[in-house]
């Protein structure tokens, strides 16, 4: 777990003009920030209409300085998208970023490049990855006329089905290339899908609280563009939740919050847990169990999610921790001699896979090389191999060729037919690398075993994480929505580096 230091305050800039005159933020005594919620944008008449201007903004962060990042409309953690099944997601995305140096020019494109286009993917959202809608193949450039890019405004229009489930998405950018570096600076947001979960008594009586963390990678104020292999792994690290640096939040004695955590690091697998209390789970990755379990701490890989249920037992203070890392600071107070109740039941979730409906299996592995690149800027290896198909450097294919299994965006890796069911099998044989999140874009997988130990119960996901000389067994149904879509490791520097593969639902 890296060391984490000093951001205190999440809204940098509140106006344009402020933008352009660079705005100092003084920073605040010491003390602790209270605890943020992003704002928020709900759905009306089944439209939720939002812009995201992603800009450098300039201003002081308190306990780091002056810095300059790119956020969406000047916000470390961009909005809360609020809205429910069958509605519209419109956004509009305006790019205010200066033009890439390297748009014509950035050579093999499993090496960072393109650090000011964007686009954005709904992550876990079961949508269409065509078109307009969560199609991450999209590159919202800056305006940039030499190079023929004439506009900075770009639409997505993304239909949520009548049935998605409800619970816990987010959002961030995905063009090959940048994710990391731009995830790394705050570019992240959640996404909410009311759904029925939402009714029950009991988590409809709770606060609804969104913990979205993040981990800033900062130099001199700023996530460096990436140039060499370990710009930014090499950086120290700045967790924040909801863009504030160990913030303070208070619950009343007896008192129930549903807690959305998000772990939106590129870098990190988050050990969460609230010392002194037991966490409730009710989701994992936006899909709701069919009752609460409880957990002392819940582990979220790169990408996951998880809603938990927190009851305040004593007053007192209370710190919200991530293996050594302080995330927030829990203060329990006295209030109203209520205990609120917590639910035995949950509406969730989808129905299992039976292993009977399986048709095809396959196996993939992670794969890193160390120095395996030896002179160039870029030194290292991330790849994914397996018995797909994989492309070839050369006729024939040599698996120790540590260009084998980088990924191609012009090679269809897994055609998936929709309406089936197949069983995959991870493995991580990465030496030095301790987790692989696998993340599939598009449908969620029903994780059966891990390590090769059958779990008691399995879980919906859509990224589970990948110890280091381990497997992970999964089932997944692909389900209606054609067009190519992504598998890849959810540590972005990994996934911009080449460990990524394209699927194609077909029909």
């Amino acid at each position: 777990m890296h060391a984490a230091h000093g951001v205190s305050r999440r809204t940098l800039l509140a106006s344009a003009p402020a933008l352009a005159a660079g705005l100092r933020l003084a920073p605040r005594a010491a003390a602790a920030a209270p605890f943020p919620q992003p704002p928020l944008i709900r759905s009306k008449n089944g439209v939720l209409s939002a812009t995201l201007r992603v800009a450098f903004t300039r201003g002081v962060l308190p306990g780091v300085g002056n810095v300059n990042l790119r956020l969406y409309n000047g916000h470390v953690n961009g909005p809360t998208l609020r809205l429910g099944p069958g509605e519209l997601l419109d956004l509009t995305h305006i790019n205010n970023l200066p033009p890439n140096p390297d748009q014509e020019s950035h050579g093999d494109h499993n090496i960072p490049h393109k650090f000011n286009s964007f686009n954005v993917h709904t992550h876990g959202l079961h949508v269409s990855p065509a078109g307009n809608a969560d199609n991450v193949f999209r590159e919202f450039a800056p305006y940039d006329p030499a190079h023929g890019l004439t506009t900075r405004s770009y639409v997505s229009r993304i239909e949520i089905p009548a049935d998605h489930e409800g619970g816990t998405f987010w959002y961030h950018p995905h063009v090959h290339g940048s994710a990391a570096v731009q995830l790394s600076g705050g570019l992240m947001g959640a996404l909410i899908v009311e759904g029925r979960i939402d009714r029950v008594p009991e988590i409809s009586a709770a606060r609804d609280v969104v913990m979205c963390v993040g981990e800033l990678k900062l130099s001199k104020g700023q996530v460096p563009d990436l140039r060499a292999e370990d710009d930014l792994s090499s950086l120290p690290s700045t967790f924040v939740v909801n863009g504030n640096y160990r913030p303070v939040h208070r619950l009343r004695v007896g008192e129930v919050q549903r807690w959305r955590l998000i772990n939106a690091s590129a870098f990190t697998v988050l050990p969460v847990e609230l010392e002194g209390h037991t966490l409730h789970q009710i989701a994992m990755d936006g899909i709701a169990f069919t009752r609460p379990v409880e957990r002392d701490r819940v582990t979220l890989a790169m990408g996951n999610r998880a809603d938990v249920l927190v009851r305040a037992e004593r007053p007192g203070t209370y710190r919200i921790m991530a293996g050594s890392t302080l995330l927030a600071t829990v203060v329990v107070v006295d209030g109203p001699a209520t205990r609120m109740e917590l639910p035995a039941e949950l509406p969730g979730p989808t129905p299992f896979i039976d292993p009977g409906e399986v048709v095809r299996r396959r196996s993939l592995t992670f794969h890193s090389d160390t120095d395996a690149f030896p002179g160039q800027r870029f030194t290292h290896a991330f790849r994914i191999t397996g018995d797909g198909a994989t492309p070839a450097t050369h006729d024939p294919a040599d698996p120790a060729d540590p260009t084998y299994g980088r990924f191609d965006p012009s090679y269809v890796n897994h055609t998936l037919r929709l309406g089936d069911t197949e069983e995959w099998t991870l493995h991580n044989d990465s030496a030095g690398h301790s987790n692989h999140p696998f993340h599939l874009h598009t449908n969620h997988f029903l994780v059966t075993a891990v390590d090769g130990r059958p779990l008691d119960t399995p879980v919906w996901q859509d990224t589970i994480g990948i110890n280091r000389a381990g497997s992970v067994t999964l089932r997944v149904r692909f389900k209606d929505f054609a067009g190519r879509a992504l598998v890849h490791c959810h540590h972005l520097q990994h996934e911009d580096r080449g460990m990524m593969q394209l699927v194609d639902y077909v029909r």
